[in-house]
Parts: C-alpha cells; sequence; structure tokens
C-alpha cells in the first residue's frame, strides 16, 4: 500500500513539475486603428510573372496605417484586417506600390519550434490593392518567419509605438 502510494506521489510531482515548466500564453497582439506598422515583404513560393510586386526584394518595407483594430484576445486566428500603405514603394525609379494603395491582412496563430510558448501570433498582409490592380504577397511584422524568439515585434516597430500589447 506505502509503495502504490509513494509511487503516485512521485507521478503526480513529476507531473506537476512538467506542467509548471511549460508556459502556455502566447504573447498577444493589440493594435488600434489608427496605428502605423512596419511589415516586411517576404519571399513568395510561387510567384507569377505578372506581378509587379514580384520584382521587390524580401525585406522591402511596408509602412501601413491599420484601418480596423485587431486584439488576439478578441479577434480568432483567420481574422482579417485592412490598412493603407502611408509611404510608396519604389523600385529603381518605378513606383510599385502608390501611398494611399489598400492592403488586406490576417491575424494568424503560427506554430513555433524555438518560441517559448510554441505558438506566437502574427499579422500577415495578404494583398494590396493599388489603382484598381490587386497584388498578392506576404508581408509580416518579422523580417523573417523564422522564429524569433520573445522578441515577436523587433520589426514591427513604427515610428513611435509600434501599437502592440
Amino acid at each position: 500500500m506505502y509503495r502504490f502510494a509513494l509511487a503516485a506521489l512521485c507521478f503526480l510531482c513529476g507531473f506537476i513539475l512538467k506542467v509548471q515548466a511549460q508556459n502556455t500564453s502566447v504573447e498577444p497582439i493589440c493594435v488600434a486603428a489608427g496605428t502605423i506598422l512596419t511589415f516586411h515583404l517576404q519571399t513568395r513560393l510561387n510567384p507569377t510573372g505578372g506581378n509587379e510586386t514580384d520584382i521587390l526584394p524580401r525585406g522591402t518595407v511596408l509602412k501601413v496605417k491599420m484601418l480596423d483594430a485587431i486584439d488576439s484576445g478578441i479577434d480568432r486566428d483567420g481574422s482579417a484586417f485592412r490598412g493603407e500603405v502611408v509611404s510608396p514603394v519604389v523600385s529603381g525609379n518605378e513606383v510599385v506600390v502608390h501611398a494611399d494603395s489598400e492592403v488586406t491582412g490576417l491575424l494568424a496563430l503560427l506554430r513555433s519550434r524555438n518560441h517559448p510558448e510554441g505558438f506566437r501570433y502574427e499579422l500577415l498582409i495578404t494583398k494590396v490593392s493599388d489603382h484598381g490592380k490587386s497584388y498578392d504577397l506576404t508581408a509580416s511584422l518579422n523580417p523573417s518567419f523564422a522564429d524569433v524568439g520573445t522578441e515577436h515585434a523587433a520589426g514591427g516597430k513604427s515610428e513611435g509605438s509600434n501599437g502592440l500589447k
């Protein structure tokens, strides 16, 4: 009887220690409407030949004014948001994306092998609409989709505050 109780106690202690070692909270994202964020263009897996944004190099910066508020505590994974480009994106002497172009994106919960919480929230721009043309692209707050640890918004800082909590 004592051996069984001791074995059960050891099992429970081991389980409790393992649970305490894991942090199950995911760093939230909370962005107010009107906040200007810096997004970084990512490499597309299957670029199309007719998309002008494909000539832009990875890491190209898009300054975006958020038209919709996003709060990961309220909004679900996959929730859409809208924004507006505040400064043009230029390649050579050509304006590829004009200021006032509308962007659409989504709040994504990404699995992260190296991130302490195991998951992280990310805001992703998926489309830019510029003068009647729409371009599919991928841009994120981080310069890379690679796991960046707890420095989630290091690349997402805007002038002043980046609006992330």
